[in-house]
């Protein structure tokens, strides 16, 4: 599309202006802000064209106008100047990643509150691909004073998942160190396919009379390695949502909290552009149901050079893209540096 410089001035100072009050802008107030040189009246006719253009629209009857979704891409792909975080914010960063974390969930539990808490908008972080996951670890430890036990398996992505299980009144807690010692005899090294296909009559041999736990715990082993389970779902700030003044009204607001629950929705909108890099997604770009007066901003994280998954934020349409860029990139390079001690 072309359009002359005043026109850019203005749709950049409508979009800047909306972002940071969240009210309809009306020419007077572009014409005192923002020292274009010219007049109300100028900036009024420049606002016209730029509805005509479809790049602001006009939401009630009154002069303010807003961005249409397609003027914030405009404003993103064309017009914005890069935010750049304060040393003293990329600082704060290193030392939230500076924390002794002995766990993948923890880093990434850890990067998804503080993307929320250094933008206000929902963050979602998504555990290590686990295309290829294998099975490192396998312990099956009593939950005292109850008849159940809690299944500790680690894959080889370094995710630790817990399941906790009911087992027979009879089994002791050696006969769980037992069997887990079979299991991991047998087990380790396996992904999800060689697991479902895994030969267990020498696994039934060696504790032949807890057949019906080995089973279970089996079941539980599938689930943990099972594709269609996509990546770990890490989402905080779910209530930041009702903070912005586009989501007063409660069925807008439910929803999104409806999307937001669905952990297979959020995989698909965040793996809807495949490899590397930053990708912005504006109003109704996003194809899932609920998320259409939404944007979602996604970065990839990698360890060498490899990409394991993707981080990033949800939050209206009227986002402050700028500084959620610099943001996502920053915590994006640490995440990066961090999950390095679990893989290198």
């Amino acid at each position: 599309m072309r359009m002359d410089e005043r026109k850019k001035k203005v749709l950049a100072a409508v979009v800047q202006d909306y972002i940071l009050t969240g009210e309809p802008v009306g020419s007077r107030t572009i014409a005192r802000r923002y020292n274009l040189g010219v007049s109300p009246a100028t900036i009024r006719n420049e606002m016209a064209d730029l509805e005509e253009m479809g790049l602001l629209e006009q939401p009630h009857t009154s002069a303010g106008r807003i961005p249409s979704d397609y003027g914030y891409r405009y404003y993103v792909d064309c017009l914005m100047a890069p935010e750049k975080l304060t040393p003293a914010e990329e600082e704060y960063v290193r030392r939230r990643y500076n924390q002794k974390m002995l766990e993948i969930e923890q880093v990434l539990e850890e990067t998804a509150r503080l993307l929320s808490e250094m933008t206000a908008y929902t963050a979602v972080a998504l555990g290590p691909y686990q295309n290829n996951a294998v099975l490192e670890q396998v312990q099956i430890l009593p939950v005292h004073s109850t008849n159940k036990a809690l299944l500790v398996a680690v894959t080889s992505t370094g995710i630790v998942e817990h399941r906790i299980f009911v087992i027979p009144e009879d089994v002791t807690p050696e006969d769980l160190t037992r069997i887990s010692r079979v299991l991991n005899a047998n087990l380790q090294g396996l992904a999800l396919e060689e697991l479902r296909q895994a030969v267990l009559r020498d696994i039934y041999r060696e504790v032949a009379e807890h057949r019906g736990l080995i089973k279970q715990v089996v079941d539980l082993l599938q689930q943990i390695l099972a594709l269609e389970g996509g990546e770990k779902v890490y989402l905080e700030g779910i209530l930041n949502i009702l903070s912005q003044p586009e989501f007063k009204n409660l069925e807008k607001v439910k929803d999104i909290l409806a999307f937001l629950e669905r952990e297979e929705a959020l995989r698909r909108i965040f793996n809807a552009t495949p490899g590397s890099g930053l990708t912005i997604r504006i109003g109704q770009e996003n194809k899932e149901e609920g998320i259409d007066k939404c944007s979602v901003v996604t970065i990839s994280y990698a360890v060498e050079g490899k990409i394991m998954g993707k981080v990033g934020l949800l939050g209206p349409t009227r986002m402050h893209y700028s500084r959620v860029i610099s943001v996502l990139q920053c915590v994006a390079d640490s995440l990066s540096r961090a999950l390095e001690q679990f893989y290198l």
